[in-house]
């Protein structure tokens, strides 16, 4: 699904991810925890084709395509979907219309009639407010109501590979206990996902089948769910 070798990531001449190398089947979840500053938000924002990134070295292939010389718009037209930490809000623009455009783009024409009623079914199965089709994006919502919505989105869309940028920030406990089974609904064995997360908690709901330890814009440890209940009591000073 994912091969990563040996990148090298800059920004504005800072160094940031230093020969980054990860390798991910169909259907695995993996994720990534570190503290401030070791790349991880990094390594998903190049992966979607963030522009303010320059990749210096190295190479990442997606289903056997070089995802580097792909546009952001050719990367989720082939079923890269990344969840971002802070959602943007758009006023005067519904859910159900970016929704609808965002089908569009992705995966051709639909008519009005049929989408709405594939929305509704997504929203039935994620269990998700029928007021959020005439919503704007994102306008008002809370903070657990911004990462719901970045759920139908991907229920949607139907990515094969979904990029959860710390999607567990700033939310409470009941809000982090939703987002979890909505990802969890989303796992049929052939779509793969890759958490980046500081904390354990996430992992609690969501198993993961590989935990990575970045530091200092690399992997240092592999390991499985276990690893990250090892970092929540010992914490991340024991690699650096």
């Amino acid at each position: 699904m994912l091969k990563i070798t040996d990148l090298e990531v800059q920004i504005e001449g800072q160094p940031i991810l230093k020969k980054f190398s990860l390798s991910m089947k169909p259907g695995e979840v993996h994720a990534i925890m570190g503290p401030n500053g070791a790349g991880k938000s990094t390594l998903a924002k190049v992966l979607a084709g963030h522009p303010e990134y320059e990749v210096t070295n190295g190479e990442v292939s997606f289903e056997g395509e070089d995802l580097l010389v792909l546009s952001p718009e050719e990367r989720a037209q082939r079923g890269l979907f990344l969840s971002f930490q802070y959602p943007v809000e758009v006023p005067g623009l519904t859910n159900t219309q970016f929704l609808h455009s965002a089908y569009v783009a992705c995966k051709g024409p639909i008519s009005a009639d049929d989408f709405a009623t594939l929305l509704n079914d997504k929203m039935e199965s994620m269990r998700i407010k029928s007021s959020f089709k005439t919503r704007n994006l994102n306008e008002g919502f809370s903070g657990g109501e911004k990462k719901k919505n970045e759920l139908l989105q991907m229920a949607v869309l139907e990515p094969k590979l979904i990029i959860l940028d710390e999607i567990d920030s700033g939310l409470d406990i009941d809000a982090m206990k939703d987002v979890a089974e909505g990802v969890k609904t989303l796992l049929d064995g052939k779509r793969s996902v890759l958490i980046v997360t500081h904390y354990q908690r996430l992992l609690d709901y969501i198993k993961p089948d590989y935990v990575h330890v970045a530091m200092d814009g690399k992997i240092v440890k592999t390991g499985d769910a276990l690893l990250a209940q090892e970092l929540e009591q010992a914490g991340y000073h024991v690699y650096q």
